[in-house]
């Protein structure tokens, strides 16, 4: 009797200690999906912020704000290298110790994780002591992950993530880390293009308007805020002849006065640029194209009836001749594109064709 009731025992307990083993497995696969689903809609979170019509540095500011939201980080920090200095360019971590945070590429444990491109972790093992490149920042973090950053094998900066607790980071999942790391790499890469055409923008001297590369970064973030504008380029046709004709400084000349009377005539939330020599672009944006035609065909006649002269030489006077041509631009389609077809209708249309055409 006692026997059997033993093996009843061994049974039961057995039993048990392979449900608990199925529990936990099941725990854990659960736990995975959590996290998969929550990398997921990172990646996703990620790639919005990408799409939005904002500057890099507030789109890389909204990326760190999201990490620190989603995995529940006590301190994010994201530092760039720009080619000539260290750069914050998102933080959570009061500006006060900013100035340690840029400069951690110094600290000797971290330039090593920086050579070796291997993750640092760093901890301490009581409240009182504190992390070896904090300075003024005694008590706020007590443990932290230095990841380096590399775009296609060059270094480019480093991402710290800190907690105010010792031993915080022990038991995190660094394959997790890694996907994280990995995002913001890929999110500092894409971004990388947009700086690039914020930084080349340039103000014609003649006009003081803003060249070609702004209508793809700051001129971008107004158009986009509708859904539908209309994208207007337009040429001086007869420049280069009254280049030749009379002077170099008459044309100048030219250039100036029809951009000061288009920017006195149009409404100061269209985007008026210096697209290229003789051409120009105006967006109207929110505007349809059949609310555009008469304003344009207006404006393009009150220009063609200007007599300009230099002070020096008034008995030289050029009258400008236009072509403009309008499209429809839509809202997250390739705006250069819609400017490639208006540029190559311009330089393929009859050398005298002055008119106002939709395409």
């Amino acid at each position: 009797m006692l026997i059997a009731i033993v093996v009843v025992l061994i049974i039961v307990i057995i039993s048990l200690i392979i449900y608990n083993i199925m529990i936990h497995k099941k725990i854990q696969t659960f736990r995975n999906i959590n996290q998969k689903i929550t990398n997921l809609s990172v990646v996703q979170d990620f790639i919005n912020a990408i799409g939005e019509t904002s500057s890099v540095d507030d789109k890389i500011t909204k990326i760190n704000d999201i990490l620190i939201e989603k995995y529940e980080i006590k301190y994010s920090t994201i530092v760039v290298f720009n080619g000539a200095e260290y750069e914050i360019k998102a933080s959570n971590v009061d500006k006060r110790h900013w100035d340690s945070l840029k400069n951690l590429h110094d600290i000797d444990m971290f330039k090593d994780s920086i050579t070796t491109a291997i993750p640092k972790y760093v901890t301490v093992n009581n409240e009182k002591e504190r992390l070896p490149y904090q300075k003024m920042e005694f008590g706020r973090a007590k443990s932290a992950i230095f990841f380096p950053l590399y775009i296609d094998n060059v270094y480019i900066g480093y991402w710290i993530m800190e907690s105010g607790v010792p031993h915080d980071f022990d038991n995190v999942d660094t394959t997790v880390l890694e996907v994280i790391k990995d995002n913001i790499v890929s999110v500092l890469k894409t971004v990388v293009h947009q700086k690039t055409l914020e930084a080349i923008v340039r103000t014609d001297l003649f006009t003081g308007l803003y060249s070609e590369e702004y209508l793809y970064g700051a001129g971008k973030r107004v158009i986009d805020q509708y859904t539908t504008s209309t994208i207007c380029m337009f040429k001086i046709i007869n420049l280069e002849d009254i280049n030749h004709q009379y002077s170099r400084e008459l044309g100048n000349e030219v250039v100036t006065q029809v951009s000061k009377h288009v920017r006195k005539n149009i409404a100061s939330d269209y985007v008026f640029v210096r697209y290229m020599g003789p051409k120009f672009v105006i967006v109207f944006s929110g505007v349809d194209l059949k609310a555009v035609a008469d304003f344009v065909s207006d404006i393009k006649n009150a220009m063609e009836d200007l007599d300009i002269k230099l002070e020096e030489d008034e008995k030289q006077v050029a009258k400008p001749k236009f072509n403009f041509v309008l499209s429809t631009y839509y809202k997250g389609t390739g705006l250069e594109e819609v400017l490639k077809k208006l540029e190559e209708y311009l330089d393929n249309a009859d050398k005298d064709e002055s008119d106002v055409t939709n395409i």
